[in-house]
């Protein structure tokens, strides 16, 4: 059986080989690969299908989420499609752990959104409650020993879930995708649905959040937008609860008493004086009184010896493996036990009290993420590059915009000019690198090669090659001149998210979800060495014009400065300017100042003889995904995961 996508396709039934729906003429295939058998969920802004993928010879399952606005009003519409977005972005975010499906696609198709996922094989606790009745104190705790690890890797990577309830945890009822590294155990809890999940932001307004939840489960401080690590702790709580009662959790909150009676619905199941304080504990009313971390409710429930399995299911929330894991943020280090999260040295204060960079224009227009920005080389245009699959093209001197590229399927991430400004290189999550002639405003040619999305584009000083680093673990160095593949370059043990050339043009740099940074001649495509220090995901890297200093980002919350000596690269220095994500640097044109771009909206500007942060500067209000310098180093462009891109021209 094949199921039509076409939200108002009539008749959408069709035999299992057909390519388009016989009623409608829509095509049956999801980027010619992934094909619904039938629905399994809906709400007001979309649909789920259990599908299966073609592309693999198995043609294992596949679960696509459809989203189509209809007429519930612009920004209902926009809003969704929002949290639709952030649903796949968290989901790519928070990797291949077993309790959390594997995002496999996101995409846009025929007008409508997709985001393909792993299916799981099993049904939710909701469903498991009904068919057999509610749960005694084994099967409770079994359920907190399996999802507290998953909230501990959660909140590790600053993400907050927001929905916990028992429809939205399913028991994994077979083994798929089964590795030594990523074992999928039968009978495991897998939580799902992250379209309400956000990234915690210390800097967020108390009262501006959205409320999103279901009300049942949701902790007060939720209720009105203020959701925090402790919130997903209290929706787990009341989920427990339910699942020990099969009574609505409003029913077990006595309003008039301002106190939780669910003991008094039991029926007649027996707990443990110890279960009853930690469950009490989890749903407390006030967060300041809650358990403070997932952790810190492990610790209760195993107070002398913690089992094998959930010391094995911590590990996926480290960066590296250890034995004792560490405390998600916000939890600030103490100084007599540093933590394995965020290093020395300590976070730094700017050194200016003003400004010294003014905003002369923000740039609007993208529909989703600003991922990459460049200035033409010759000073004449902008250039953004987004999630929504464009490239737009501004005038700098008016900030308006001249001209949209459009060609690629999926997200573009990146962007890279050749040396003459002739010739624009673009990569995306849809595994390509386009070339575009700037001289006509439109493609020149496609290079395909990588087997998943391009993270990052290099040009090589003279425009003959280029360098493309990507999800599917390599490097691939492309001659622009013959458009072909010259080397691709294999080493690294995971996903390659950023690349540079050396002012020589003899060897290039990459850095990795692996922590390390590799170097490679690019003559022979052989890799020459190799630095590491980083304990999380190599976000960028940059190298200074003089082509002395190169500079490391990581979501680690550190940028490391490494000094070329004697033909070896030493660690000058550290820099921390706080505990968040860094996703971009660049160096100014003289080499003397080094600009970042973080998690939290802020550009920090440092000094980088002396790794003085000069100031920081309040740029956007979310993710800062990208800075370049202007050729003269007066202004600077940002680009955001809030769709806009900034024009700052320096005060001096």
């Amino acid at each position: 059986m094949s199921y039509c996508l076409n939200p108002h396709c009539p008749n959408p039934q069709n035999s299992d080989d057909s390519n388009f729906c016989l009623t409608c003429g829509a095509k049956l295939l999801l980027r010619e690969r992934y094909r619904a058998i039938r629905p399994i969920g809906h709400g007001g802004f979309g649909k789920t299908f259990l599908a299966v993928d073609e592309d693999k010879p198995s043609r294992p399952p596949a679960v696509i989420k459809q989203f189509f606005p209809q007429t519930q009003g612009t920004s209902n519409v926009e809003k969704a499609a929002e949290l639709f977005h952030r649903e796949a972005v968290r989901l790519d975010e928070l990797g291949k752990h077993p309790q959390i499906p594997e995002l496999l696609a996101h995409f846009e198709q025929e007008g409508n959104l997709y985001l393909v996922q792993e299916y799981i094989d099993g049904s939710n606790l909701a469903e498991e409650i009904a068919r057999k009745g509610t749960f005694n104190e084994t099967q409770i705790r079994q359920v907190l020993d399996d999802l507290l690890p998953v909230l501990h890797f959660m909140h590790y990577h600053q993400v907050i879930h927001r929905d916990i309830k028992p429809a939205n945890i399913i028991r994994r009822h077979s083994t798929t995708n089964q590795s030594f590294l990523n074992p999928k155990t039968v009978g495991q809890l897998v939580l799902v649905d992250f379209g309400a999940a956000k990234v915690f932001n210390e800097t967020q307004i108390p009262g501006t959040g959205t409320i999103i939840g279901s009300p049942e489960y949701i902790a007060p401080e939720q209720a009105r937008g203020q959701a925090g690590f402790t919130s997903d702790i209290y929706s787990l709580g009341v989920t427990c609860l339910y699942l020990l009662t099969q009574i609505s959790p409003f029913d077990l909150f006595d309003i008039h008493e301002d106190r939780w009676v669910w003991r008094d619905y039991l029926k007649g199941n027996s707990l443990s004086p110890q279960l009853g304080r930690i469950l009490d504990k989890m749903v407390a009313s006030q967060p300041n009184k809650r358990y403070p971390t997932a952790l810190a409710v492990i610790d209760d429930l195993h107070p002398q010896t913690l089992p094998p399995a959930i010391r094995q299911s911590l590990a996926y929330a480290e960066p590296v493996s250890t034995t004792t894991p560490a405390s998600p943020p916000p939890v600030k280090p103490q100084p007599s036990q540093p933590s394995t999260q965020f290093p020395q040295p300590q976070r730094v204060s700017p050194s200016k009290k003003t400004s010294s960079w003014r905003c002369l224009y923000t740039l609007t227009g993208h529909r989703n993420a600003v991922t990459a920005v460049a200035f033409s080389p010759d000073g004449e245009n902008l250039v953004s590059a987004s999630q929504d699959q464009t490239i737009e093209v501004w005038w700098r001197k008016t900030g308006k915009r001249w001209y949209t590229l459009t060609g690629h399927t999926n997200w573009v991430t990146t962007l890279a000019f050749s040396p003459n400004g002739e010739m624009l290189a673009s990569g995306s999550r849809d595994n390509t690198v386009e070339i575009w002639d700037m001289t006509k405003g439109k493609r020149w040619f496609t290079l395909i090669g990588h087997t998943d999305g391009v993270e990052k584009v290099a040009m090589s000083p003279d425009g003959n090659l280029l360098a493309s680093a990507s999800r599917d673990h390599t490097i691939k160095l492309w001659d622009l001149i013959k458009a072909k593949q010259h080397f691709s370059l294999s080493g690294h043990t995971d996903r390659v998210y950023t690349v540079a050339f050396h002012p020589t043009g003899k060897w290039l740099v990459s850095g990795s979800r692996d922590q390390t940074i590799r170097f490679w001649d690019i003559q022979t495509g052989k890799e020459l060495g190799r630095l590491s220090g980083h304990t999380d995901w190599v976000r960028d890297i940059a190298i200074s014009p003089d082509g002395n200093i190169l500079a490391t980002a990581s979501r680690d919350g550190m940028i490391k400065v490494w000094q070329l000596q004697n033909l070896q690269w030493g660690l000058k220095r550290t820099l921390r300017a706080d505990e968040v994500d860094i996703f971009t640097i660049t160096f100014s044109p003289n080499s003397q100042i080094l600009v970042s771009g973080n998690q939290k909206g802020q550009v920090d500007v440092w000094q980088v003889e002396t790794g003085m942060l000069l100031e920081t500067i309040a740029a956007h209000s979310q993710d800062v995904l990208s800075v370049a310098f202007s050729e003269n180093g007066q202004q600077l462009l940002t680009g955001s995961y809030d769709r806009t891109v900034k024009l700052w021209e320096t005060r001096s």
